[in-house]
């Protein structure tokens, strides 16, 4: 079609203005020379004048996919027209992408030389985008269906004609092992499988669903290539019906197996009855349309109860299952019942004429079946597993056991960390005593406010290795002795650890009251439950409350508890007045890493050790919470029997005011240490010694004063391991590479293997542990100078 006048065919110019598509006619070497309105306002332009200006080359500035005009053009050269031409463009003013189709042809002078392209081009955004859309839809309905038992189909079936199949799931070649494409291509394909025995009926079904959309449900067979036969059940419905015809969706599923066990059961029932009674198994055969069940006698032997005993119905059964396991019992059966699964299987309890439970394994399948699919007859058998049941619950625990061990060692590594700022602390008070001693000469007035400030700062070292033994799985040193010494010595911790703006409230009794219990443990509780009681309150202000009382249990409290026996008990209780605790939450809150706390700010362990530990001492825990309302720990203790304990002895330190021997004088000391009063401390004690004592906060401020000094002689480093930073280790890789022959120490409040093995690698002539005190810590680098190296 030519889209602009010429001498021999006549002035078209007004059709190709008002074509509602756009035309143009462009150059073979891509230069627009004339376009018309439509295409002016696909491209984004007010009028042709803008547009011929604007596209210089249509190969480049048009097409989205590189080489696209090449193909078009190829075409056209080839062929003389181009019909259905689709791309994607960019709208030349606006560089919004959209989807066209175009037809051209090429025009030629009176020698055959090509003139220039003249075309139509219409915008099938919308229509693409539908296609788009409908694809996306058939693969997600794929993707759905290929997770599906059985064919899933979709047909229209005229009144007139073959059926056609819209979509065949993957499912098919299950069944019928062909292809989903070579049944959308041959429609009849599955036809020619019918059993000729079932034929017949499939016919009249065909003539059932052009009446009228129902819905249909029905088991046949078909003839497999080879000979084989396969029982197939069909169920389908109507979801489009009118004159011209029906569309349908339905499922066809391979019922092989269960037909063939419906038919090994017929021809063998009495041989399979008596066979699985010699196995020890009690086999039941149930009537389900009328309620009868006939139980063997090992059924009912199996439960302690006569032939007498027990009607023959099913609901006598069911009535002594336990409550907590008939929903899934009841939904294993109806699975089996619409074909889900081809055998009935579901383990659940049953109560024992003598209050027992027992659990039995329960398998069955339904052996006839009305013309409607409904199940009539099922038979099965019940076996007595609960040896299994026990057994798994023996390794349940083993596993717990496992976790528990497991996350001792985690509490081990954090009270460890906890331990080491303590302990820099601690020498810091402790090793500035001992100079001020020396300093204030022994018969200063002073003497003895140090002294006592002496005792406090030992206690807290004691203290910390009770942190320390907290963390560890010991053996428990169950002793019989007052629980209310204990509560007292753990709250003393913790007033000294309560964060600002709570307040510490005790109720405790005047008596000691006698408990058989490890002190580490019982206080280990106490400061759990206080921990997770201040946390609760996420920075905010509020009172932690910790009462102890007497309290007596009855039979019925003492059950609730957890089986507890009834008697008098020790109470101790942890409350807060928090945000409380949700149900769920309160469902899960004993569970080892359980944790509410956002990723990295909880272990989850606090309240799994406090279970372990209470039920370890033959106790129960019991929480009270409410949302908005606080929350309640009680640890129900049994009382020992009346005993005289010893007081416990009042702890004494004796701390020596005599400062250690001088190491050899003379020496350059280099100490690292990141907490500033130690680094202080030391270089002091140093210097006072007769030592160049040379001290850094950092491994990498040591490591550059190295690097600018290296005429600077150095006898020994001594460094602290756990660092912001660089650690010790680390710090000791990098001086060895400045220095290699220079002798190397590292302090850490907690020496493991890992650490052992690091250090040695790096180079490292000794790993200490913490020093008790600066007496100590002269003493260990003395005993480094000596040993030279």
């Amino acid at each position: 079609m030519t889209l602009s006048p010429s001498p021999s065919d006549g002035d078209f110019s007004t059709l190709f203005s008002f074509l509602p598509i756009g035309a143009y006619r462009s150059s073979p070497d891509g230069l627009m020379l004339r376009a018309n309105q439509a295409l002016v306002r696909l491209n984004g332009y007010d009028d042709e004048a803008q547009l011929l200006m604007g596209v210089r080359d249509i190969a480049t500035e048009w097409y989205v996919q590189p080489g696209r005009r090449a193909e078009f053009v190829a075409t056209l050269i080839r062929d003389g027209f181009v019909k259905g031409f689709v791309s994607e463009i960019w709208r030349h003013k606006t560089r919004d992408r959209v989807w066209i189709s175009e037809n051209a042809h090429v025009v030629r002078d009176g020698s055959g030389q090509v003139l220039f392209f003249e075309g139509t081009v219409e915008d099938i955004t919308d229509r693409i985008r539908v296609q788009e859309a409908l694809r996306q839809s058939q693969e997600q309905l794929k993707l759905v269906t290929d997770q599906m038992p059985g064919m899933v189909f979709s047909l229209y079936q005229p009144r007139q004609g073959p059926r056609t199949y819209h979509f065949v799931s993957s499912g098919v070649r299950d069944i019928y092992e062909f292809a989903p494409e070579d049944l959308l291509r041959d429609p009849m394909l599955i036809t020619r499988y019918r059993h000729p025995d079932d034929a017949h009926d499939l016919d009249l079904e065909v003539d059932a669903v052009m009446r009228a959309p129902v819905s249909l449900s029905k088991e046949f067979r078909v003839v497999m290539p080879d000979g084989r036969i396969k029982w197939i059940y069909k169920r389908s419905s109507a979801v489009e019906f009118d004159s011209e015809g029906t569309r349908r969706v339905g499922v066809l599923l391979d019922i092989t197996d269960r037909k063939e066990a419906e038919a090994a059961l017929h021809a063998s029932e009495t041989l399979w009855k008596l066979a699985l009674e010699s196995a020890g198994d009690g086999v039941w055969d149930w009537n389900i349309r009328t309620g009868e069940e006939f139980f063997s006698s090992s059924i009912k032997a199996m439960f302690g109860y006569a032939d007498d005993d027990i009607a023959n119905l099913s609901a006598e059964l069911d009535a002594r299952t336990h409550p907590d396991d008939m929903a899934q019992m009841q939904l294993d059966r109806q699975a089996h019942f619409d074909g889900l699964v081809p055998v009935y299987r579901n383990e659940h309890r049953i109560r024992c004429k003598d209050g027992r439970w027992k659990w039995v394994l329960s398998r069955g399948v339904v052996i006839a079946r009305d013309d409607s699919g409904q199940p009539l007859r099922m038979v099965g058998t019940h076996t007595d597993i609960t040896e299994l049941k026990q057994a798994e619950a023996q390794q349940h625990a083993l596993e717990v056991q496992l976790r528990e061990s497991q996350k001792m060692e985690a509490i081990g590594t954090l009270a460890g960390g906890v331990a080491h700022d303590f302990n820099n602390l601690l020498a810091a008070i402790l090793g500035n005593l001992v100079l001020a001693r020396e300093d204030v000469g022994q018969h200063h007035p002073a003497q003895e406010s140090l002294n006592e400030i002496s005792r406090a700062a030992i206690r807290a070292r004691q203290l910390v290795q009770q942190i320390l033994t907290f963390s560890r799985r010991q053996t428990q040193e169950m002793q019989r002795q007052p629980l209310k010494p204990l509560v007292e010595e753990a709250l003393g911790l913790m007033r000294s650890l309560l964060p600002a703006g709570l307040k510490l409230v005790t109720r405790l009794p005047s008596q000691g009251m006698q408990v058989l219990a490890d002190a580490t443990q019982m206080q280990q509780v106490l400061m759990n439950l206080c921990t997770n009681a201040w946390q609760s309150m996420e920075g905010g202000s509020g009172d932690i409350t910790v009462a102890l009382r007497e309290v007596q249990l009855d039979a019925s409290q003492a059950l609730q508890l957890g089986g507890l026996s009834s008697g008098a008990y020790a109470c101790l209780s942890v409350a807060d007045n928090g945000p409380g605790i949700d149900l769920e939450t309160q469902r899960r809150i004993f569970e080892p890493f359980f944790t509410t706390k956002a990723p990295g700010a909880g272990t989850g362990l606090g309240l799994a050790v406090v279970h372990g530990i209470v039920k370890a001492h033959r106790g129960a825990i019991d929480l009270h919470s409410q949302p908005g309302e606080g929350t309640r720990f009680d640890v129900y203790l049994p009382l020992a029997a009346a005993a005289e304990v010893a007081d416990t002895p009042a702890i004494t330190a004796e701390v020596s005011s005599t400062p250690a021997a001088a190491p050899l004088p003379g020496k350059h000391v280099v100490y690292i240490d990141d907490y500033e009063a130690l680094v202080f401390l030391v270089g002091r004690l140093l210097r006072k010694q007769g030592h160049q004592a040379t001290t850094f906060e950092s491994g990498e401020a040591a490591i550059d004063w190295m690097r600018k000094h290296p005429e600077v002689s150095v006898d020994l480093v001594v460094s602290d391991q756990n660092m912001p930073g660089l650690s010790g280790v680390e710090t000791a890789i990098e001086i060895h590479r400045l220095r290699p022959r220079l002798k190397i120490a590292i302090i850490s409040g907690h020496v493991n293997d890992r650490l052992l093995t690091d250090a040695s690698a790096a180079g490292v002539s000794d790993v200490m542990g913490k020093q008790d005190s600066m007496d100590a810590l002269g003493e260990a680098i003395r005993g480094l100078l000596e040993s030279g190296g």
